[in-house]
């Protein structure tokens, strides 16, 4: 089953502790047993690569059972059900989510809190996207920057593919020199010529001094233009006379999956990069784009508290 939200979660964690005090780990184990989490899922992790999706929404399930009343902490990652709290289970919902836990002042108090005195009494658009998609707040944070990402990397390939093609030239030595090859730009410039059908073809150093070399065609396609397997085989010819072992093609359209099959198959790594795949680096490497806003997400310090 797919992993439950964590407003699913609320209910049974609030049970976990109907006989005292529990550890929030030792939660995590039960629940993912008792929702029958596959191995996959009971180990995919947040983005971030600190925590499991599972816990983070067990936490976050938790939290909020805290905020309207119903556990309590007692020492480091451990809580308690509260007075509250067995009152619940004595006749118990079918669901706790958000609009049941909007009966307690408590958690009134620590809504409006969070939306400001402009909006006390009333959701915030942010509260209403948590009630209605059933998703923690840093998800929906990561969700709306994953797709603040995915409009920005459509912006930058259509500024690519209108610019004249000698800015794809600059693009390709500047995205590789910002990934950590090549010396410094000069050096890039002279290892990466122009050919004269609108892309580029040569050869960049891997390191700074030269000592292993990887060859680069670059091809300024229109979306819908694919790259061929015979446009693979042609660059695998080309390794052969530049006497290189790995290659790097990148374009910005797609590759056909006939070119992908070939470039599997060659004898020689050839790394294929399409338009979507380089708008991501372009990101990932503030190629062509800045830093405009950071937001921090940041936990409680536990070790702080011992």
């Amino acid at each position: 089953m797919a992993i439950p939200d964590f407003q699913t979660l609320m209910l049974p964690v609030l049970r976990s502790s109907k006989m005292g005090e529990v550890k929030i780990s030792d939660v995590v184990q039960l629940l993912a047993g008792k929702f029958q989490l596959t191995e996959d899922e009971r180990s995919e992790l947040l983005p971030s690569g600190k925590q499991t999706t599972f816990a983070n929404r067990v936490h976050w399930a938790k939290s909020y059972l805290g905020k309207a009343g119903l556990v309590e902490l007692t020492k480091r990652a451990h809580f308690q059900i509260s007075d509250r709290g067995r009152d619940v289970l004595a006749n118990p919902p079918g669901k706790i989510d958000i609009r049941f836990l909007e009966q307690f002042p408590e958690f009134i108090l620590f809504r409006d809190a969070s939306n400001g005195s402009d909006n006390a009494g009333k959701n915030s658009p942010a509260v209403e996207a948590v009630q209605a998609s059933g998703m923690t707040p840093d998800e929906i944070i990561r969700k709306a920057h994953g797709e603040l990402d995915d409009e920005l990397s459509l912006d930058l390939l259509a500024r690519v593919i209108a610019a004249p093609p000698e800015f794809f030239e600059r693009l390709v030595v500047q995205l590789l020199l910002a990934m950590g090859y090549g010396g410094s730009t000069s050096d890039a410039g002279r290892a990466l010529g122009k050919t004269g059908d609108g892309g580029v073809d040569g050869v960049i150093d891997q390191d700074a001094l030269g000592l292993d070399r990887i060859y680069v065609q670059a091809k300024r396609y229109s979306d819908g233009n694919n790259v061929s397997s015979g446009a693979i085989r042609d660059f695998f010819g080309s390794l052969d006379r530049f006497k290189a072992a790995k290659g790097l093609f990148v374009t910005t359209s797609a590759f056909s999956a006939s070119a992908r099959e070939t470039a599997d198959f060659l004898s020689k790594r050839i790394v294929l990069i399409d338009g979507r795949q380089l708008a991501k680096l372009m990101i990932r490497y503030n190629v062509g784009c800045r830093v405009e806003e950071t937001i921090q997400l940041k936990r409680v310090d536990e070790e702080f508290f011992e």
